[in-house]
């Protein structure tokens, strides 16, 4: 009796001190050359955005207050001129660890399973050349998961992971794969790549990882390929659980279009989403705690 009251305090305790997370847009731009813009990753200050132009590409910008400015840098994600990560979805980059990528293409009429792959790459050999001619580690078949794959990192119990997710509405899951085991196999199905795994809600597009706080956070659509949700999860919880424990969902109905990244500028309460469309794709959004 003692122990259940005692869970009974603790769950009404957290739901009453929820935090209440509040997103709005505070700016919207335009940002060409990407083709449909698929994700943003923060890296030492610079944003890189990645979208499948002609071929999967990266380009990098500066933050100039909350305009991003072009660096007139870019990488096209091909070998000898072939398009290899031609839809790019996630980019896991932490310190020295491992970097990734993910690939998630759509059933070819004829085919019923999607295609998701992820790839080892050398991140620094990547922006000096200006390809991946060289410079592609490790080509991984993400066959551990339901519908594409979208790495990042993530941190449980004082060790770095490689997270990913499903962008379906049928068993979606968010699976942590082991970053050394991960650069070393074939197929993300092999012994020892995957590490723990939970359930979690549709549409995924892309991940974010708030490491301070314990909280990755769910990139959505609302539905398939339209409308924006974020979903801020307990990380510890949701993997104690086999499902995700949801500390808050926001849903930002103002724009009806396909929500493909996010990720935080570097401040608690700054960030930048990017969407699919071939205008205003590029939007400054406040966070509040």
């Amino acid at each position: 009796m003692k122990a259940a009251a005692i869970l009974l305090f603790a769950i009404i305790v957290s739901l009453l001190f929820k935090p209440v997370i509040h997103m709005s847009i505070s700016k919207v731009s335009t940002i060409d050359s990407l083709g449909a813009c698929q994700g943003v990753s923060i890296q030492q200050g610079k944003a890189f955005l990645y979208g499948d132009r002609e071929v999967g590409m990266m380009r990098q910008f500066s933050f100039n207050k909350d305009t991003l400015v072009y660096d007139h840098k870019e990488c096209k994600l091909t070998v000898d001129g072939k398009n290899v990560i031609n839809h790019p979805t996630g980019l896991a980059r932490h310190g020295d660890l491992p970097v990734f990528m993910g690939n998630s293409v759509k059933p070819q009429k004829g085919e019923t399973t999607w295609k998701a792959l992820i790839y080892c790459i050398n991140w620094k050999g990547l922006w000096k050349t200006g390809t991946l001619d060289g410079n592609l580690l490790k080509t991984i078949e993400d066959d551990a998961c339901i519908q594409g794959t979208r790495p990042e990192y993530v941190k449980y119990h004082n060790k770095w992971y490689v997270a990913t997710a499903d962008y379906g509405n049928h068993g979606n899951e968010v699976r942590l794969y082991d970053p050394e085991r991960l650069s070393h196999c074939s197929k993300t199905s092999e012994p020892g790549v995957l590490y723990k795994k939970f359930t979690c809600t549709p549409w995924v597009q892309n991940l974010y990882w708030l490491d301070n706080e314990g909280i990755i956070v769910l990139i959505q659509n609302q539905i398939e390929g339209r409308k924006w949700r974020f979903s801020f999860l307990d990380l510890e919880k949701s993997i104690q659980t086999g499902q995700q424990q949801v500390i808050k969902e926001v849903d930002i109905d103002t724009r009806a279009d396909e929500l493909e990244g996010f990720a935080f500028t570097g401040q608690r309460n700054k960030g930048i989403a990017v969407t699919s469309s071939r205008k205003n794709n590029v939007n400054c959004i406040y966070i509040g705690w």
